[in-house]
């Protein structure tokens, strides 16, 4: 067996920006595992793999697709970078051509639209409660000195100060992997965006994620309350850096972002 694999740089303009996303379309499901040891094997955040979705009334026309993603280590239920590479390789390498994109996935169905040289995903809100969790703890471990608030909904959301303390966090990937959290760090921007975060996920095998949609679904309702504003742009701090244009749009968020192609590759299966 032969299986195509894409590798493409997600919520950038630039090559080697982003967070780079493997992308396997199948034409039916293989072994869970045979997924695992791929994601294991290309050692990036996410590969993701899609099918024709099969059933339902939006099954059989070539309109919908499910959708499955993995860490090198685990299979997650969201991601947003890996459906936003997906939605390119369908778009631009594969001849898709309906208005839309339907993936369904263990988080809803998720709704793709091309806007230009935009992506823009239709994502579930995950608005995060406060917490009382330990804030020296949590400091410690994520290597800042000061902490306004913890919230969380799927992972934790840890509000700094300012757009400096975000990236100038020194966290502690053992520490936080033994914590068993996935972790987000975020703050006002103090330049030409709205907010900024850095997410961190030793627990699933990536120990800071370059550019993490899923947890904008977190991050948008959090700054749209507190920023009074529905529509944003965000910027994730990581080494490879990534940006987003983002939406409050009540029980749902947009996300949206750019892509580029980095290689096309065989995956020789004996």
């Amino acid at each position: 067996m032969k299986l195509t694999l894409y590798q493409i740089d997600a919520f950038t303009s630039k090559l080697f920006g982003g967070n780079p996303a493997a992308v396997i379309p199948l034409d039916k499901w293989v072994d869970d595992d045979l997924m695992q040891r791929l994601a294991m094997e290309n050692n990036l955040s996410e590969t993701v793999f899609f099918v024709p979705h099969r059933a339902g009334d939006e099954g059989g026309n070539g309109e919908a697709f499910d959708i499955r993603w993995f860490t090198p280590s685990v299979e997650i239920n969201l991601c947003g970078h890996a459906t936003l590479a997906s939605a390119f390789v369908l778009y631009s390498i594969m001849g898709y051509d309906k208005p839309e994109i339907m993936f369904h996935s263990k988080s809803g169905k998720l709704r793709i639209k091309k806007r230009g040289d935009l992506f823009q995903m239709d994502f579930p809100s995950w608005k995060p409660r406060k917490v009382e969790d330990d804030p020296n703890y949590l400091k410690e471990i994520v290597g800042v000195k000061n902490i306004v608030g913890v919230y969380k909904h799927r992972d934790v959301l840890i509000q700094l100060d300012s757009e400096a303390d975000v990236r100038n966090a020194d966290p502690n990937f053992p520490a936080i992997k033994k914590n068993g959290e996935k972790i987000i760090i975020t703050a006002r921007a103090n330049g030409d965006v709205d907010f900024v975060s850095r997410f961190f996920a030793p627990s699933a095998g990536v120990d800071e994620d370059p550019v993490t949609g899923s947890a904008h679904s977190q991050l948008i309702p959090f700054w749209s309350e507190k920023l009074e504003k529905k529509e944003m742009r965000a910027r994730q701090l990581s080494q490879r850096g990534g940006e987003l244009w983002v939406a409050d749009c009540g029980e749902r968020v947009s996300i949206a972002g750019e892509c580029v192609f980095f290689m096309k590759g065989e995956i020789n299966l004996q």
